[in-house]
């Protein structure tokens, strides 16, 4: 990918040609056009020469971020399957529900899946992926795992007792799921 990126936006545009043509000095006998671009291009050269660098960088970064998304994918596979395991020994061991904890779990996932792009793609210096992807993702992971486990223990989606019309749990009551005439009795 950072490879393409460079041939679309350097070589196809012959942007690398006109860099050389303007950075090579004019023979002493040459006037015109070539010789002022190359006046006001001498004392810029170099940092145009970094930001074709610095853009080459920049695409290589998001080629290898785009190549780690699986990691995120299966670290949070075995964190979701891992949650949803433990929400089940929690539910029929009769533990403790904190709706806070699921809450916050929830909403820091997806940031930090943005941060390890914005970490990864600020740095100023070269740094392997694997130092910044792998603590993210197992931070991703983590956050996936604490969600599934503190998922509520029972769900009851519009359901409302028969007899006392609020929702109930009580044994010997029938409840009525979904609309109205549809009855499910709970023993």
């Amino acid at each position: 990918m950072a490879d393409r990126a460079y041939r679309v936006l350097f070589e196809m545009t012959r942007l690398v040609d006109i860099i050389d043509w303007l950075a090579r000095p004019p023979h002493a006998e040459e006037s015109g056009l070539r010789v002022r671009l190359h006046r006001l291009y001498q004392p810029i050269g170099e940092f145009i020469l970094a930001a074709l660098q610095i853009t080459q960088v920049f695409a290589l970064r998001v080629a290898i971020l785009m190549l780690a998304t699986p990691v995120f994918l299966l670290f949070g596979t075995v964190a979701l399957v891992d949650g949803l395991v433990r929400r089940d020994l929690r539910r029929w061991g009769g533990g403790r529900e904190r709706s806070s904890v699921y809450h916050w779990s929830k909403r820091s996932a997806l940031p930090l899946l943005v941060r390890a792009w914005v970490v990864y793609l600020a740095l100023p210096f070269s740094l392997h992926p694997s130092w910044v992807i792998l603590p993210f993702a197992t931070l991703f992971a983590l956050c996936i795992a604490i969600t599934a486990n503190s998922f509520k223990k029972y769900l009851l989606i519009k359901a409302s007792c028969s007899r006392c019309n609020y929702h109930c749990i009580m044994a010997g009551h029938g409840l009525r799921m979904g609309g109205p005439g549809s009855k499910v009795e709970s023993n």
